[in-house]
C-alpha cells in the first residue's frame, strides 16, 4: 500500500476533533502509511457554482499542491465537505486547460499543477486499499446489536463525477457498516440534505429538513445516524432538542461521525473519540450498548 497524504481540514482541528481524532487513530490502527500535510489552509467549505469565479478555486488547488511537493499520488480526507471542495476543483484542473493556466499563472509562487493528485474519501479509501474483508479481520469489538443509518446528505453523491458511489443507489456506508458487524437500517432519506448553511440565514427552513431526516431515521428503526460532515453532524445532532422544541413528536436519536464506529470498532479507547463533543446523550447510549466502558 503506498504513502498517502491526509488532509484533516479547518473543522476538524477545531470543533470536530471527535472526527479528525479517530482518523488518525484508526488509520495508525490498520497500518496505513500516511502523512499529514502540515502546509494546508481550507479547502474553500463550499465549491462556487459561478462559473467564471476562479478565485475561489486556489485555496484547494493550494492544497493539492502540497500533495505534489511531497511527491505524494494521493489525498485522503473524511470531511464530505472538504471531499467535494478538493475533487470538484481537481477536476477542474486536471480537464480545463483554459482555467488550469490561469489559475496556474495566478499562483505564480506554486509549481504549476495539472490534476496529478488524486483524491479519495476515507470511505472509498477502506473499499478498495483496505478491503471490507480485512477490515473485518481488525475488528476486536464488533457493533452487533447496533442498528445504523448512514447518511450520505448532498456532498457525497453530488455530482455524479465525483461521486464516491452510484448516485442512484449508493450503498457504501450500507457496506462499511456492515463490516463493523452493525446492521444496516434503510433510510430513505440518507440523501435528502440537512438544510446546510440555511442554519444561519434560515433557520426555520433548516429545522424543518432536520425534522424530516431525523423522523425517517425513528420511522425505520434505527439506532443512530452516522456522517462524515461536520455541518451536518451539527444540524442532526447538536440542533435536535430545537427541532424537538419545534416537533415534540420526533424521537431523539444519536449522531455520530462512521469514523467513530470505525474507532471503537477497532478497540481503540474513548479518549480519542471525543464523544463530549457530540451531542447530549450520545455516550449514554454508547455505555447501555456496553460499547464503552460505563
Amino acid at each position: 500500500m503506498k504513502k498517502i497524504a491526509y488532509y484533516p481540514g479547518c473543522t476538524l482541528k477545531t470543533k470536530a476533533q471527535n472526527l479528525d481524532q479517530t482518523i488518525t487513530g484508526s488509520l495508525q490502527a490498520l497500518g496505513v502509511d500516511f502523512h499529514e500535510l502540515e502546509r494546508w489552509n481550507c479547502c474553500g467549505a463550499a465549491f462556487s457554482l459561478a462559473d467564471d469565479n476562479l478565485l475561489t478555486l486556489v485555496a484547494p488547488a493550494r492544497n493539492l499542491i502540497r500533495v505534489k511537493e511531497l511527491g505524494l499520488e494521493t489525498v485522503m480526507t473524511a470531511c464530505s465537505l472538504c471531499y467535494n471542495s478538493l475533487a470538484r476543483v481537481n477536476l477542474v484542473m486536471r480537464h480545463d486547460e483554459e482555467k488550469r493556466k490561469t489559475l496556474n499563472m495566478f499562483m505564480e509562487e506554486e509549481i504549476d499543477y495539472a490534476g496529478e493528485v488524486e483524491v479519495l474519501h476515507l470511505l472509498n479509501f477502506l473499499k478498495n486499499e483496505i478491503g471490507w474483508d480485512e477490515l473485518r479481520k481488525k475488528v476486536v469489538r464488533p457493533l452487533s446489536g447496533l442498528k445504523v443509518a448512514g447518511y450520505y446528505g448532498c456532498l457525497l453523491i453530488r455530482p455524479k463525477e465525483i461521486a464516491i458511489d452510484t448516485r442512484s443507489y449508493p450503498r457504501i456506508f450500507e457496506e462499511f457498516v456492515t463490516a463493523l458487524g452493525a446492521e444496516v437500517s434503510e433510510f430513505p432519506a440518507a440523501h435528502d440534505c440537512c438544510g446546510s448553511y440555511q442554519i444561519v440565514s434560515n433557520p426555520d427552513l433548516a429545522t424543518e429538513s432536520c425534522a424530516h431526516i431525523l423522523d425517517e431515521a425513528n420511522r425505520w428503526g434505527a439506532d443512530m445516524i452516522v456522517s462524515s460532515c461536520p455541518l451536518c453532524e451539527y444540524n442532526l445532532g447538536k440542533k435536535q432538542d430545537h427541532v424537538q422544541k419545534v416537533h415534540p413528536d420526533i424521537a431523539t436519536i444519536p449522531t455520530f461521525y462512521f469514523t467513530q464506529l470505525l474507532a471503537i470498532a477497532l478497540g481503540l479507547g474513548p479518549e480519542i473519540c471525543h464523544f463530549e463533543l457530540n451531542m447530549s446523550g450520545a455516550l449514554d447510549f454508547l455505555k447501555e450498548k456496553n460499547l464503552v466502558p460505563a
